[in-house]
């Protein structure tokens, strides 16, 4: 329970300073708010390396793809997955739940960096746009969308069925996919007590490539993904 405390309040601490230092940035190019994110990522992985004892561990970095525009879906079951990916690509740009850009500063930087935001399982105006703003992205970008397919954080051993918004991205973008798989819920659930001495690992899949059917690429996808899971487990 000590661990616990001391690593709740020594990341959130951390995480709150970073944020007001680079407050000022906001007024600055997007490429200096993106550093900001880089140093939270890291200070995440280091918070728990020191009070669980985690090691983390990054399988797969051959299979970043380089050279080619490309989206990245990985599973979600923890905060950490939020943070540290920002430390692996460059630049990327999150799709996420419209809630998180109402949080005090960390939603500013949210907005800041970019990110694409949409109301959960409710059609709106701004829902409606969604695909237009992120084909309007990836035509006029180069960094990488992150998409979490699961839709929220699950618990390590649930498999919910894939949203089907991965795979409309996947047909309207028409790039490759980078699957990534991460036990992150095992050490730091989204509800509980985060547990010590585990291993955290982010798996780097095999590229999808483009142009299968919407269908059969989410299929594979969460096949690929859940797969790794189960051997990650």
């Amino acid at each position: 329970m000590i661990r616990n405390f001391l690593f709740s309040f020594f990341f959130f601490l951390g995480i709150t300073i970073i944020s007001i230092i680079f407050i000022p940035s906001f007024f600055f190019p997007r490429k200096i708010v993106l550093f900001g994110g880089k140093i939270m990522g890291h200070w995440a992985s280091f918070c728990l390396r020191l009070f669980l004892s985690t090691k983390i561990i990054i399988k797969g970095k051959e299979n970043i793809i380089t050279n080619n525009k490309f989206f990245i879906a990985s599973s979600h079951q923890s905060m950490f997955e939020t943070f540290f990916l920002q430390t692996i690509f460059n630049s990327p740009v999150f799709i996420l739940k419209k809630e998180l850009l109402t949080i005090p500063i960390f939603g500013w930087y949210l907005k800041k960096i970019g990110s694409i935001s949409i109301k959960r399982d409710k059609i709106t105006k701004d829902n409606l746009g969604f695909f237009e703003e992120i084909l309007k992205l990836s035509n006029s970008s180069d960094r990488p969308l992150i998409i979490f397919p699961q839709g929220t954080r699950v618990l390590p051993n649930e498999r919910p069925q894939f949203k089907k918004g991965v795979s409309r991205i996947y047909d309207e973008l028409k790039i490759k996919c980078q699957p990534i798989a991460i036990n992150s819920g095992y050490t730091w659930p989204k509800k509980g007590i985060k547990n010590k001495n585990l291993n955290l690992t982010i798996s780097i899949l095999k590229p999808i490539e483009a142009g299968l059917d919407k269908n059969i690429f989410l299929k594979k996808l969460e096949d690929n993904i859940y797969s790794e899971l189960d051997k990650l487990n």
